[in-house]
């Protein structure tokens, strides 16, 4: 092995990338070090490129939707062997003794790593990570598949499955993108009666593919409206970050119903305290998880061939990549190939 990488760097807020020869890492005694096979990009990685995180120091590598297999871990790390296939998601480590951590909220722990921000991420050949970070990626996941689901994937699965629907329930989900493709495809495999809302009416029949149930194009209709017709929503996932099209399906939940929102839009939610009060409803947020509700998915996704939607680069085309993830381009997620 080379001691030396290939990595996509950020040598400051706003730069260009810059891809560079850097020394391969080596691991602490409680990290692993992954061989990275693929790295999907994530618009959470403008936190990184931006600079809009004022934690972040520089340069700095991003990446957090991280497939790959152990090439080498630390002297006090046993739960992981060399040659494993395991991915790192946007959970980068927790402390293990903090209140939020003794409580098993080990996403929200008090002293807690994010991947490519609190340390360089999986835009390069080789990273290192807590052992806590990683999760098992099943083999019969190609790399390229598995990376998004690290981050798009754990988010969507993990607020279905932590969320109050039944099988049989009406569950919406808002936005057919990079995350609600995924989200329909999990709606669909937990046995939700599944309908997807967008103001695309091109994306019906794809949604139909994923495994809606119905399709509602809300350039059309009012989408709250037509969900009533449909019985009302117990949950609606809202993955599209635009708040009046969030504001506009809070109308559209059943008695006890709530909208789950994972898509962040910019600006404030405008919701009518009467439609909450009236059906008991609820808007609620949820973030993605650690890694064993990614290993969850990932497990899940391999047992019910759940994949998603993407588009593949080499690690030079990195600009190129990572332009047509944030200007919302790609179909649906840019995976960087190392």
């Amino acid at each position: 092995m080379s001691d030396t990488m290939q990595a996509a760097v950020v040598p400051e807020p706003g730069a260009d990338f810059e891809v560079v020869e850097r020394d391969v890492p080596e691991p602490d005694p409680g990290e692993v070090r992954v061989s990275v096979d693929a790295c999907g990009i994530c618009h959470s990685d403008v936190f990184t490129k931006e600079g809009t995180n004022p934690d972040i120091s520089y340069p700095r590598i991003p990446g957090h939707e991280v497939a790959g297999r152990v090439d080498a871990v630390g002297d006090a790390v046993d739960a992981w062997d060399v040659g494993d296939r395991v991915g790192v998601g946007w959970h980068g480590g927790h402390c293990s003794t903090c209140d939020q951590c003794r409580q098993g909220n080990f996403l929200q722990c008090e002293n807690g790593e994010v991947t490519g921000l609190s340390y360089d991420g999986g835009y390069a050949e080789y990273m290192t990570a807590p052992s806590e970070a990683l999760a098992r990626i099943p083999e019969s996941l190609d790399a390229a598949a598995a990376a998004p689901l690290l981050c798009a994937g754990v988010t969507t699965f993990n607020a279905l499955r932590n969320s109050d629907a039944n099988v049989g329930d009406l569950v919406a989900v808002q936005g057919v993108g990079g995350l609600g493709h995924l989200g329909i495809q999990y709606a669909h495999a937990a046995g939700f009666e599944t309908a997807a809302i967008s103001r695309t009416p091109e994306k019906e029949s794809l949604a139909k593919e994923l495994g809606a149930d119905h399709f509602i194009n809300a350039a059309d209709v009012d989408a709250g409206q037509r969900l009533q017709e449909l019985g009302g929503a117990d949950v609606v996932l809202a993955t599209a970050p635009s708040s009046d099209a969030i504001s506009s399906i809070v109308s559209g939940i059943g008695v006890d119903g709530s909208v789950v929102v994972v898509g962040v839009p910019g600006e404030p939610v405008e919701v009518s305290a009467m439609q909450l009060v009236q059906n008991r409803g609820a808007v609620e947020g949820w973030a993605s998880g650690h890694a064993r509700d990614s290993q969850d998915t990932l497990e899940f996704s391999s047992l019910r061939d759940i994949a998603p939607e993407i588009e593949t680069y080499p690690l030079e085309e990195v600009e190129t990549a990572y332009g047509r993830m944030i200007d919302n381009e790609a179909r649906f997620r840019a995976v960087l190939e190392l």
